[in-house]
């Protein structure tokens, strides 16, 4: 049986973004099983003491900008440091993961084409007529997984991947979970795969 990680993450999130790409090769690279676990930040924040961007002070949101821009020339990539139509709610796009997950869909094609239209093309992804254009292109049943996504089972599926977050220990996004060790980041990327790699016993805060 392989071994699995829980990867919490909000298509909201720069962070997850960034990792996305890496994060997949490095699963599949060590033939590791990927739950997929999209989370509201703000509730997560509320819940384990984080702020979001407005409310923290400005030299860290001046230093997030550098960061963002060392870390846009380390992956390769090439975005918008502040995109138009960011932030915006995310819970229609990541509803749409969940919705295709319920369907017995694979929603990665999906993921690749927000994450990049969100921070690339700097689209509206609260807008459920470019979501579903998403879909659509993804090869998955846009209006369908639209609608799915605003259901009461989708939503009861995103509050508890919250619950779940806090049980674990998680506090943002993204943040992968092997074997109960918590690496927060996509700066930690490297590290999650040693730790693959080693085959090592998962680290935990005990002395």
């Amino acid at each position: 049986m392989p071994r699995q990680i829980d990867y919490y993450f909000s298509l909201q999130s720069p962070w997850a973004y960034i990792g996305h790409r890496l994060f997949r090769d490095i699963a599949a690279s060590h033939g590791v099983a990927v739950t997929l676990k999209p989370v509201m930040l703000l509730d997560l924040f509320a819940e384990t003491g984080g702020l979001p961007l407005a409310k923290r002070h400005p030299a860290r949101q001046r230093y997030r900008i550098v960061e963002l821009k060392r870390w846009r020339d380390r992956r390769g990539l090439d975005f918008h440091l502040q995109p138009k139509n960011w932030p915006f709610h995310p819970r229609l796009s990541d509803g749409v993961v969940i919705a295709a997950l319920q369907a017995g869909l694979d929603p990665e094609p999906y993921l690749q084409r927000a994450f990049a239209a969100i921070w690339e093309q700097q689209l509206n992804l609260g807008d459920a007529d470019v979501v579903a254009g998403l879909v659509d292109a993804a090869g998955l049943p846009g209006r369908d997984l639209v609608a799915l996504a605003a259901s009461d089972p989708v939503g009861a599926a995103y509050e508890q991947n919250r619950l779940d977050a806090i049980a674990a220990d998680v506090f943002g996004s993204p943040a992968y979970v092997l074997d109960g060790e918590v690496f927060w980041g996509q700066d930690r990327l490297e590290l999650l795969a040693d730790a693959l790699k080693s085959g090592r016993s998962a680290y935990t805060s005990e002395p």
